[in-house]
């Protein structure tokens, strides 16, 4: 009986994440990415979560800490994201919102911006297990420091 209720309990849990994998309705998936612009070639690091709301339609508001030389950065962006194909490999569309906190100063004092704007660009989610996807993006945003970069990280499905 024991034995079972664990095979139940296990093929259940694998239908779950392998549902998790796709585009539909009410799925989400947690997003860890690194980033790195073409124009300044300043990384980052950030996190977002995706969620679907509609079958291929999907929101994800992400915040990105960036690295520049000189002072600091960060960004909050809301998006949403278009899917066009389904399976382990997922091609989407995206646009959104975008805000940019700039802080040009070493120590942080007085010459910070607040940039609104929009993004937008192309990703890919690829499953590589079933617990565990990569996420690609080609994306730009239009607040300073009006950049095109990538993100590149992985994705765990909720």
């Amino acid at each position: 009986m024991k034995k079972a209720l664990l095979i139940f309990c296990t093929v259940f849990m694998f239908s779950f994440i392998a549902l998790a994998q796709t585009q539909d309705q009410g799925n989400a998936r947690f997003h860890a990415y690194g980033t790195y612009g073409l124009r300044y070639h300043n990384f980052g690091a950030g996190a977002g979560i995706e969620y679907f709301f509609m079958d291929n339609f999907a929101l994800m508001p992400s915040y990105t800490f960036v690295f520049p030389q000189v002072g600091k950065e960060s960004n909050l962006s809301a998006d949403l994201r278009y899917y066009v194909s389904e399976g382990p490999s997922q091609l989407y569309f995206m646009a959104g919102y975008s805000q940019t906190w700039v802080d040009t100063q070493p120590d942080g004092a007085g010459t910070g911006r607040n940039q609104k704007g929009a993004n937008m660009g192309v990703g890919a989610y690829v499953r590589v297990t079933e617990f565990i996807g990569l996420s690609t993006e080609f994306r730009f945003q239009s607040p300073f420091p009006r950049e095109v970069g990538f993100r590149v990280g992985l994705a765990i499905p909720l």
